[in-house]
């Protein structure tokens, strides 16, 4: 039965995408970033199939992402960086979760928590290196890293690692905060830190930037099939799309030329045409500014999306093709199977494709398939 709407998630594709990425990266440590549940793919199914693809730790933003990874029972390493200036250190260093370290403020109040529960808390510095968003100042590192140092030496803190992010804006902006980070690497050592973990890489510079890689890369829009690049698409890198958006045709209604279509008209029938209506909406997820170039897959065809995309629903010109109400649509995909892709989509709205794929809303229903344990297929069939 085709479903209303649904978003299929291949678990398969994940593990492929993971075993790829490192083969072709090759450091000693892989963090799979399954923040924002898991880029909209479900956070829980997708670190699980990473960690059983030989990634070794686990990236969300906050603490509150973190804990539910160990409430569904997940206790590999696991690291949160954005913390709400009120944040619960004392549950995370409970659970056990590496806390991520942007000021001096934070380093003490972890360290207080580790106090009170008489805990060594597990914390990796984040270092600013031009990004400039939350990390620790350069003028700052010689005091953080000695404090941290102190604690650790009272048994209170283990920096386990230093960590930073890229622009990706230019070689030579990427050139400059590896330079910096190493600075930090160097100012680390002097204050007398022995660090098992360095990362600075995410999927990007991963792949086409050996300098950035260290110890550990995290690996975020790669492993859900996603292209970071706008030169090269996902095929182009050998990875294979998780996420198949899809619902069905609601309603089929004939117009006639110069009809206006949806809301404002943005839209009007150049000839006698058929609309198909598909329940999927803003809410949903379907960007509202996607008005030139969108497209779906219907019966082995691609067909323009038209009019506004309103909050429930949207419409497709498919002129005189013979389509029905039930028949499936797929909004995006794997294109090598026909599909639009993600990359498509956020062209068409202005986007990037980990906005488009991140964005799917909670109405959505999400399926897991597997196609090396058997449910399902890796096409979106039902299991």
């Amino acid at each position: 039965m085709t479903a209303f709407r649904e978003a299929v998630i291949d678990l398969a594709a994940v593990r492929a995408n993971v075993a790829h990425l490192r083969e072709l990266v090759g450091t000693r440590h892989t963090m799979a970033v399954v923040k924002a549940n898991g880029y909209g793919h479900g956070a829980a199914p997708v670190a699980r199939a990473a960690l059983e693809a030989g990634a070794d730790w686990l990236g969300v933003a906050d603490i509150d992402e973190a804990l539910t990874l160990r409430a569904a029972g997940i206790d590999a390493p696991l690291l949160a960086w954005l913390h709400d200036p009120d944040a619960d250190f004392a549950a995370a260093i409970a659970a056990n979760i590496d806390l991520g370290v942007s000021s001096v403020q934070q380093l003490r109040q972890i360290t207080a928590a580790a106090t009170r529960l008489d805990r060594i808390a597990h914390v990796q510095v984040k270092l600013e290196t031009g990004l400039n968003r939350n990390g620790v100042d350069e003028a700052d590192w010689a005091e953080v890293f000695g404090l941290a140092a102190a604690f650790e030496r009272v048994g209170r803190l283990r920096v386990r690692g230093v960590f930073s992010h890229l622009a990706n804006t230019s070689p030579a902006d990427d050139q400059a905060a590896i330079t910096s980070f190493d600075r930090g690497l160097a100012a680390a050592a002097t204050a007398g830190l022995t660090v098992d973990l360095a990362h600075l890489a995410s999927t990007a510079a991963a792949l086409r930037l050996p300098a950035a890689r260290y110890t550990m890369v995290r690996l975020g829009i790669g492993i859900y099939g996603q292209s970071p690049f706008s030169d090269a698409d996902s095929a182009a890198l050998g990875l294979t799309p998780v996420m198949t958006l899809r619902g069905c045709v609601a309603a089929v209604r004939q117009i006639a030329a110069g009809d206006g279509v949806s809301y404002d008209f943005l839209w009007r029938a150049a000839t006698d045409t058929t609309l198909a209506l598909v329940p999927l909406g803003y809410a949903d997820g379907v960007p509202r500014q996607a008005l030139d170039g969108a497209r779906v897959l219907i019966n082995g065809v691609q067909f323009p999306v038209v009019g506004r995309v309103a909050m429930d629903q949207f419409l497709v010109d498919v002129g005189t093709a013979a389509v029905a109400v039930g028949d499936d649509v797929v909004l995006f995909g794997d294109p090598a199977a026909g599909a639009p892709s993600a990359a498509e989509w956020g062209a068409a709205a202005g986007t990037i494709n980990y906005d488009i794929v991140t964005r799917v809303g909670a109405r959505v229903p999400r399926r897991y398939i597997d196609a090396d344990a058997g449910t399902g297929d890796a096409a979106g069939g039902q299991p």
